[in-house]
């Protein structure tokens, strides 16, 4: 059965972990968050929306369609003042019209049909010359095959089927491309790298985490006995006794709101 992300069930599942160095070099690589005005579309338990704010972000917004997800996250806000969180769809967050220098839509784009209304929609959010940050998996990322630090990829040798859910949702560079173009968007780049998910002091950790389905949507198109099962597949692949340090690539979308637009506004 598919991810109900309005369950309770899954309330924790994209929350309680800290978003790794290697994404905030990443960030850092592309702009100075200091002093930002940052939306979080998409921000699920707020991990990320945390960690713009953390960067120095003057005031970062997390929205996502589901009310137990924003719950979640603003518990992990601690009453701050430079976080706020509001239930909102990624093409109608309610948001006022250039209101945002920053627009970050993390592992939101694979679980959408279309592109074209979110894209507008953080256009709309923009301030001229604004950014768009778009990072998700394509097909080339999720398809690298398994090993200790992949430990993705463990889960399509085991259960090939997977691999053709993934291939279906998974957006490709091309496009991604197109649908910022037609919303208006300039100066489009992408680029991949490795990020950290986390790192497990033993297998039993790894397994937990597994079990639980924390933060991994493909694993709900498994049962528990196949979810069983994938678990010793991966056991026999890793080296007994060692620490596991998991990452997954990723690809980054960016792409700048014209500083003379006038067109996005509706």
């Amino acid at each position: 059965m598919s991810i109900d992300f309005h369950s309770e069930a899954v309330k924790d599942t994209y929350a309680n972990r800290d978003a790794h160095a290697d994404w905030t070099q990443a960030i850092e690589g592309l702009l100075q968050p200091t002093g930002k005005r940052v939306v979080d579309v998409g921000c699920g338990g707020g991990i990320y929306t945390l960690a713009w704010a953390n960067l120095g972000a003057a005031h970062v917004t997390g929205v996502d369609f589901s009310e137990v997800m924003i719950d979640t996250a603003s518990k992990q806000a601690q009453d701050r003042a430079d976080l706020a969180f509001k239930v909102g769809a990624s093409d109608a967050t309610g948001l006022p019209t250039a209101s945002a220098d920053v627009v970050f839509q993390r592992a939101l784009i694979h679980h959408l049909r279309e592109y074209m209304d979110t894209f507008r929609e953080a256009a709309r959010l923009l301030a001229p010359g604004g950014m768009l940050l778009v990072q998700d998996r394509t097909v080339d990322d999720v398809s690298l095959p398994g090993s200790p630090r992949h430990i993705r990829g463990y889960f399509f040798e085991c259960f090939p089927r997977l691999s053709a859910f993934e291939s279906g949702r998974r957006p490709a560079d091309a496009r991604v491309r197109v649908a910022l173009d037609e919303a208006g968007f300039v100066n489009t780049e992408s680029r991949t790298w490795w990020e950290i998910r986390k790192t497990y002091d033993d297998f039993e950790s790894l397994a937990s985490d597994l079990r639980a389905r924390t933060g991994r949507s493909i694993l709900h198109e498994l049962s528990d006995d196949e979810l069983e099962q994938l678990i010793a597949f991966i056991h026999e692949r890793l080296p007994a006794g060692e620490r596991i340090v998991e990452q997954d690539r990723w690809t980054l979308w960016s792409a700048t709101k014209p500083a003379a637009s006038g067109s996005q506004q509706g």
